[in-house]
C-alpha cells in the first residue's frame, strides 16, 4: 500500500533510534532501482563464522571502474557552490533527497548507479537541474532505513532514450538523518552533518598514522593469504594500499572493502572517530587473517587434486 501524502516531519523509531520507521517504503527491496554494476573498489565478500566477521579481499586491488565512462557527461561544473565554499558545520540543518538501498556509500568511494525506477528518475531529473547531490542509506526490508548515510555526487551522468539513467556517484560527507519532510515522490529529510570529533591525545596524529600502517599491513597479509588460497599470483598494486591517505579517509576506504557485511560497514560509517573506527577494522582484519591462515595451512596439509 502506497503510504499517505505527508509534508509534515516524520519522526525517527523509538524503539531503534539509529532506524528509521520506514516499513512501507520498504515492501520491496530497495536496490529496486538497482545498479548493475559493482563499486570501483571491488567491495569484498564476507566471510561469516559465527559471531566473528572475517572478510575476504582477494579483489581489492580491482580498483579501476569496470564500466565504460567515456560516453558520460561530466557534471562536476554544475555542482552548486553552496556546498563547496567551506567544510560543513555539524549544526548546520539541510534538506536531502534520500535513495534507500541495501548497501553502504562511504566518503571517497565510487558508486555506479542504473536508475530506472519512476520515483528516482524523477528525482535525477531535479538534480540534474540543481546541485547533483543525494543521500544514499542503508535499508533492508526486516530493520529499516539507517538514520547515519553519506551523499552520493552525481560526477558523469548519461540519460537514455527510455529515460533510464547511468551515474558515476562518488561519497561526499556523511550525514545524520533528523526528520523525514517529504515521502512522494521519493524521500527528502532534514540532515545535519556528520564528522569525526578530534581527540584530546597530544600524540593522536602520530597514533592514528601508526594504527593506519597496522591495518594496511593486516590488509596486505589477508590479500596474500586470500590470493594463495585462490591460486591467484599477488599483485604489485597491493604494496600500496594507503596511496597517501591521511588516517580518516583510510578508514573510510578500508570500511569500503567490506561489502557482503553491510551492518558492519553501517556500524563503522556511524562511528564519530578515526582511531575507534581503525581498531574495529584491525580488528576484524586480524580474525580475517587467522581464519586465512588456518584454511592455508588445511590446504597445505590436504592439497586438493586438480580436476
Amino acid at each position: 500500500m502506497a503510504p499517505p501524502e505527508s509534508l509534515q516531519p516524520i519522526s525517527l523509531s523509538k524503539q531503534n533510534p539509529s532506524r528509521m520507521a520506514l516499513p512501507h517504503l520498504l515492501q520491496s527491496p530497495p536496490s529496486s532501482s538497482a545498479f548493475t554494476h559493482k563499486p570501483s573498489l571491488s567491495p569484498l565478500s564476507s566471510l561469516n563464522r559465527g559471531s566473528t566477521k572475517f572478510v575476504s579481499l582477494s579483489s581489492i586491488t580491482s580498483r579501476r571502474l569496470k564500466f565504460n565512462t567515456s560516453s558520460l557527461r561530466c557534471s562536476a561544473s554544475s555542482f552548486s557552490e553552496k556546498h563547496h565554499t567551506g567544510s560543513p558545520k555539524s549544526d548546520d540543518l539541510v534538506e536531502l533527497p534520500l535513495f534507500p538501498l541495501q548497501l553502504v556509500l562511504f566518503p571517497g568511494a565510487i558508486l555506479p548507479l542504473q536508475i530506472f525506477e519512476f520515483r528516482y528518475r524523477m528525482m535525477m531529473h531535479t538534480l540534474l537541474q540543481t546541485d547533483l547531490r543525494f543521500g544514499v542509506i542503508y535499508a533492508d526490508a526486516a530493520t529499516g532505513a539507517a538514520e547515519v548515510g553519506c551523499v552520493g555526487e552525481v560526477v558523469k551522468h548519461e540519460k537514455l532514450a527510455d529515460d533510464r539513467f547511468f551515474l558515476i556517484c562518488k561519497g561526499q560527507e556523511r550525514f545524520r538523518v533528523v526528520n523525514i519532510v517529504r515521502t512522494k515522490p521519493y524521500l527528502v529529510a532534514q540532515v545535519t552533518w556528520l564528522e569525526d570529533k578530534p581527540s584530546s591525545d597530544a600524540n593522536s596524529a602520530e597514533d592514528l598514522e601508526a594504527l593506519a600502517a597496522e591495518v594496511e599491513s593486516y590488509m596486505k597479509d589477508v590479500i596474500r593469504l586470500s590470493n594463495r588460497l585462490n591460486g591467484k599470483p599477488e599483485k604489485p598494486e597491493a604494496t600500496d594500499l594507503r596511496r597517501n591517505m591521511f588516517p580518516t579517509p583510510f578508514s573510510f576506504f578500508v570500511g569500503s572493502t567490506f561489502e557482503g557485511a553491510p551492518r558492519e560497514q553501517q556500524a563503522l560509517l556511524e562511528l564519530e572517530d578515526t582511531a575507534a573506527r581503525l581498531k574495529r577494522e584491525k580488528e576484524t582484519l586480524r580474525n580475517t587473517l587467522n581464519y586465512l591462515t588456518a584454511a592455508s595451512a588445511v590446504k597445505d596439509v590436504f592439497p586438493t587434486s586438480s580436476s
